[in-house]
């Protein structure tokens, strides 16, 4: 088996679903969000999504231009062969889905303001490592636009703030983020862990498929709880008024420091872009949120 073609084709495949078509327990959640608004104009924003979606699909068309900055997220089994070659793979992988898809080329050195145009550079595409048993590659195609991520923040609060002061910033970031991250959205809440680990988390809990709640009942509670009330900020479908302002708020966390409480907010805009396969030892392919 050529481990090393495997990937690239697979992780070309996985940004092709991702910007080409939604999952669909997101289609789902923009459905139900249509049904309940009770703004017309929101109402006609939601249509409009929901129309953008189905011409995507059809044909095989990216879902928004801005096709993102690129991520992949792995779940690597600790016998899986070729492990050094997957990092590589997957950079061959975004230069063909850029030329072939296509992708807009997104990636901008900071210092020298130039582009390679293939969607790579510095750090990108990012990867991010997981290690487990098994002889299996599990990959996650992230790509995530500008828009939702110029709205992310991060705040060091004080541990007496407690998890009243967490509800209060949340809540405070999104009506800070208006219409800019392109609602309804995706919020994802990092808490604890150093500053570097809660925006991890943040960002990791907008990959938590909407259909499952959190096994959580403490934090199940506290996602109702701040969905329900950022959908009363009134923010609504791209930001002109509504009732869906976010389908859902996930939340991770890890333990913190006793003098500290780092809380990260992530958002994801409607086009929730994300694509997941698995490579098994004997090269067999399973697409896990796109059925081939």
């Amino acid at each position: 088996m050529n481990a090393e073609a495997i990937i690239v084709d697979v992780a070309f495949n996985l940004l092709k679903q991702a910007v080409t078509v939604l999952p669909e327990d997101v289609k789902n959640a923009l459905k139900v969000a249509y049904g309940k608004e009770s703004s017309q104009i929101g109402k006609i924003q939601l249509k409009a999504i929901l129309k953008n979606i189905e011409l995507a699909k059809e044909t095989q068309t990216p879902i928004c231009q801005d096709t993102g900055l690129i991520s992949f997220y792995l779940e690597a089994g600790s016998e899986f062969r070729n492990l050094e070659r997957v990092e590589g793979a997957l950079t061959k992988a975004v230069k063909r889905a850029t030329k072939e898809v296509p992708l807009r080329p997104n990636t901008v050195d900071p210092f020298m303001e130039e582009n390679p145009n293939d969607n790579t550079g510095s750090h990108v595409p990012y990867v991010h490592w997981r290690i487990v048993e098994g002889d299996h590659l599990k990959i996650t195609a992230f790509p995530k636009g500008g828009g939702s991520e110029n709205a992310c923040m991060l705040r060091m609060m004080k541990p007496s703030e407690g998890l009243s002061g967490l509800k209060e910033f949340v809540v405070d970031t999104v009506i800070k983020a208006g219409g800019m991250p392109c609602p309804p959205t995706i919020i994802g809440v990092g808490v604890g862990g150093g500053a570097n680990i809660a925006a991890e988390l943040a960002k990791q809990a907008l990959l938590k498929p909407l259909s499952e709640p959190n096994l959580n009942g403490q934090i199940a509670e506290l996602e109702r709880e701040l969905l329900e009330v950022v959908n009363k900020t009134g923010i609504g479908p791209m930001g002109l008024g509504g009732d869906s302002t976010a389908l859902a708020v996930k939340v991770e966390y890890a333990h913190r420091h006793p003098a500290s409480f780092p809380v990260a907010v992530a958002f994801q805009c409607w086009a929730a872009r994300k694509a997941t396969a698995v490579i098994c030892a004997d090269g067999k392919v399973e697409y896990l949120t796109h059925k081939q």
